[in-house]
Formats: structure tokens, sequence, C-alpha cells
């Protein structure tokens, strides 16, 4: 295929379900939360309008889910935790002195969405 014949299109995710979502009190929970689940390896979470969280999409390696990625625009969270945080930090730092990264996602649209949404549901 000839380049000059080659298209863009930008199609968003029409729906996310969430299918378990935990609230946490405080950041460095969810940080503590997020560094023993990573298992010692480098993890991260995402802020976005005061909201610090993580996720965990369904992959999209089964044909039910696949399917429904392509045909509806769903996607699937299996989890979500999530905590108020105000104020952006580059770091979360635990009283057992983890330190895990937190990256400003907040120009992401559709997380931005996800964020108001769990500011709602707390």
């Amino acid at each position: 295929m000839s380049e000059s014949k080659v298209t863009v299109k930008y199609e968003p995710f029409k729906e996310i379900i969430i299918m378990e979502r935990t609230y946490f009190s405080t950041p460095e929970n969810l940080a503590r939360f997020t560094a023993v689940i990573a298992g010692g390896k480098l993890a991260g979470l995402y802020w976005v309008d005061g909201v610090v969280f993580l996720y965990f999409p369904l992959p999209a390696s089964t044909t039910a889910v696949a399917k429904a990625l392509i045909e509806t625009g769903k996607v699937y969270w299996t989890f979500v935790g999530y905590s108020l945080m105000p104020k952006y930090e580059l770091t979360i730092e635990t009283k057992e002195k983890m330190i895990v990264p937190v990256i400003d996602i907040s120009s992401d649209p559709i997380l931005t969405k996800v964020a108001k949404w769990l500011k709602e549901q707390k």
C-alpha cells in the first residue's frame, strides 16, 4: 500500500467498565499497595485533577474481550485503586521508605473523565 493512501483516525473508547474499585484513605496507603503488588519492581501511579490511581485493564487477548473492544468500543478494567491527592507530587514515599513515582497524566481526556468519576464515588 502506498504511504499516500494511509489515513490516520482517532477512535477513543466509548465506555470504560470498572469491575472493582478500592478507595484508599491516603495516597501513602495506595503507594504501599502498589509497591507490594509490583513485587519490588518499579511501578507507578497516575495523577489527574486531585486523584491518584492505578488500574488493571482486562487484556484484549481473548476473543470476547477483543470483540467488545472493537465492535462496541468498551474496555474493561478489572481493578482500580485510588485516593484523593489534591496537589501533584513526583513521588509518594511510604513510612517504610518505599518510593512510588507518580505521573501527571491530566492532559489525557479519557483519564480525566475517569478521575472525575472516581471523585464522585468516594
